[in-house]
């Protein structure tokens, strides 16, 4: 073993697992414990959801909106940040990034998850990006921002504003990579706290991987290669490992579908940490774990167990028109309205996970909200005038067993106002 190879072990001790372990992953001696009992309903993690990406839809949600530290995961909205970058021109696939005396020593220290990166020498993004989700090399990140912003806290406003974009507004976000700010050395931020980690909730990790996967779907090509090439230095290649277990072949491969992304994370305070993507009953979802205890497995163990839970109560259904869902929430009063006083509610064709008992139900359970600005003091009508098209709330369906998922709502028909000379 090369000591290239040798300090990656090291380093997927402390970030990821040993090289022992890893080779056990590969040939297939994990297996996911079977879900039994009252434990089924639950993940052994300490918070964790599920959404369905292309509609948010909340799958499963456990403590997932209380902010966390989320490790290395951090380093999804970084990747974000860079492929804006490249789709806005302002940095190139093949572009070569040079590596400074602070980043070449962040790189080749063994207590952080890293390839070898050489002060002096240039690498390109892609490579870079490439070690970055494959085996989360924190030099890599910390090159990739500094290319991008030219600091950390240039480069924290640029993921700041990508995670408002993907809904998120409310994170703590210290660096690009998920170290603790005093980990950082020269690039760490002033006058923050030393021991200051980023903190996410699951459900933003979920919002920025959706997100992500929405605006850049060719991400699944990098983060589901299981072996991938890097050049350290002229003359000089290695190996790197793909540490995402769930892929296909692994020994926690995903059941049920397939897993092709995204991230590990892992520090003393966040514990072990997985968002992944794939496809599950021809839908693709995103799944987060945060903090899951015990050996390094047990990230994809619980991951795995939350789509079982998942998959085995609920299936994917195609909603096409309000008239599928409760006779309240297909009409709408208005109040004021000149001869007609009521609309018509339409919602746009959705895919929906139902309870697998209300997969086949000639109504399902819903609830019609009207738009604050629309609303009447009795909050049980819209104010005419209304417009055909014009939104005028939100349908909440209200599935037994799983999160209530939220759609708008908009008028069929329009209803002129009613002014008291009219006869």
């Amino acid at each position: 073993m090369g000591i290239f190879m040798w300090k990656q072990s090291v380093n997927w001790l402390r970030h990821h697992w040993s090289g022992v372990v890893m080779l056990a992953v590969l040939l297939g001696s994990f297996v996911s414990a079977p879900v039994q009992g009252a434990a089924a309903t639950r993940v052994d993690a300490r918070a964790a959801v599920m959404i369905d990406q292309q509609t948010g839809q909340v799958l499963y949600a456990q403590n997932a909106t209380k902010r966390y530290p989320v490790a290395s995961v951090t380093k999804i909205l970084t990747l974000l940040v860079i492929e804006d970058d490249i789709a806005h021109h302002r940095l190139d696939w093949e572009q070569k990034i040079k590596i400074d005396h602070a980043v070449a020593k962040l790189a080749n220290d063994w207590r952080f998850s890293n390839v070898q990166l050489n002060e002096g020498e240039s690498y390109t993004v892609k490579s870079l990006v490439e070690s970055m989700m494959i085996v989360s090399a924190d030099g890599s990140a910390e090159a990739l921002a500094l290319a991008s912003a030219g600091s950390t806290q240039a480069f924290n406003q640029k993921m700041q504003k990508m995670a408002h974009r993907a809904g998120v507004t409310d994170a703590k976000i210290y660096n690009m990579i998920g170290l603790s700010n005093g980990e950082l050395g020269r690039y760490g931020l002033k006058g923050v706290d030393k021991d200051a980690e980023n903190l996410f909730s699951a459900q933003d990790m979920a919002k920025i991987a959706a997100y992500l996967l929405n605006h850049y779907p060719d991400v699944t090509k990098l983060t589901s290669q299981k072996f991938v090439n890097f050049r350290v230095t002229d003359g000089q290649e290695e190996q790197m490992i793909n540490i995402n277990a769930m892929l296909p072949e692994n020994g926690v491969a995903a059941k049920g579908g397939e897993i092709d992304g995204l991230k590990t994370g892992l520090t003393d305070k966040a514990g072990n940490c997985f968002v992944g993507s794939g496809t599950f009953a021809n839908r693709r979802i995103i799944t987060v774990v945060l903090n899951a205890p015990g050996e390094f497995n047990n990230q994809f163990t619980q991951t795995q167990k939350m789509l079982d839970i998942v998959m085995n109560r609920a299936t994917p259904v195609t909603l096409t028109k309000v008239q599928q869902l409760s006779a309240q929430v297909q009409t709408i009063k208005v109040a004021h309205g000149h001869h007609r006083h009521q609309t018509g509610v339409k919602i746009k064709p959705t895919v929906v996970w139902v309870p697998k008992q209300l997969a086949t139900a000639k109504h399902w359970p819903a609830k019609l909200k009207v738009r604050s600005d629309q609303d009447t003091i009795a909050h049980r009508q819209v104010r005419a005038p209304v417009k055909a098209g014009q939104r005028v709330g939100t349908i909440t369906l209200q599935l037994a067993g799983m999160p209530d998922f939220t759609l708008p709502a908009w008028a069929t028909t329009s209803v002129a106002k009613h002014h008291w000379w009219q006869f």
